[in-house]
């Protein structure tokens, strides 16, 4: 296993060189990205205080085909989308939705995506292991800022841990698995330029 450390080229990149498309194909791509959330949020398993989505798959996905830059800037579009009332998220819109139990996720998401997509420009997208160790980390920021989020709602650390991590485990670890399955895959079948 080797680790880069300079900057490659993100999946987006390597599919749709940045070189053509300017302002118009940025655009394009975080509408897509918003999309992709907003439909993410809707396959779920209702739970309580927080439903169970595919949105940490999508966010994984997102942060590492686009990178830091264009990931961070499409969940702040979806973010946007979301505060300005847009039904986007799993169950609600609005600022004070976002301000209630899922709002500490929401914010994990932005965070997240942005760090694997950094993961993801020196080249932890390419083989099963970095893959899973960039996603296992930035589904850890999820959680870990959704839990703080909601132990300030709940009450309590111990009651956010038991509600808003232990039952999304299994959950969470078969998304880490299927995107660090999926993405180097992707490269693997990209035509050599």
């Amino acid at each position: 296993m080797q680790i880069a450390t300079g900057t490659a080229p993100t999946l987006i990149n390597a599919i749709w060189p940045r070189e053509t498309g300017g302002v118009l194909r940025l655009a394009l791509l975080a509408i897509v990205g918003s999309m992709l959330m907003a439909v993410s949020a809707k396959i779920q398993v209702p739970m309580w205080p927080v439903p169970m989505t595919m949105q940490t798959f999508a966010v994984l996905v997102i942060g590492m085909a686009y990178g830091a830059k264009l990931a961070g800037a499409t969940l702040l579009l979806y973010l946007a989308e979301g505060a300005a009332g847009l039904p986007v998220f799993a169950s609600g819109a609005g600022l004070p939705y976002m301000a209630g139990p899922t709002g500490g996720y929401l914010v994990g998401f932005l965070v997240a995506a942005i760090m694997v997509g950094w993961l993801a420009e020196r080249g932890w997208d390419r083989n099963v292991a970095l893959t899973f160790l960039a996603n296992l980390a930035g589904t850890a920021i999820i959680f870990a800022l959704g839990v703080a989020w909601l132990s300030t709602i709940m009450g309590g650390f111990e009651k956010a841990v038991v509600a808003g991590f232990q039952p999304f485990i299994v959950g969470a670890i078969v998304k880490i698995a299927l995107a660090a399955a999926m993405l180097p895959l992707v490269w693997k079948l990209l035509p050599r330029r």
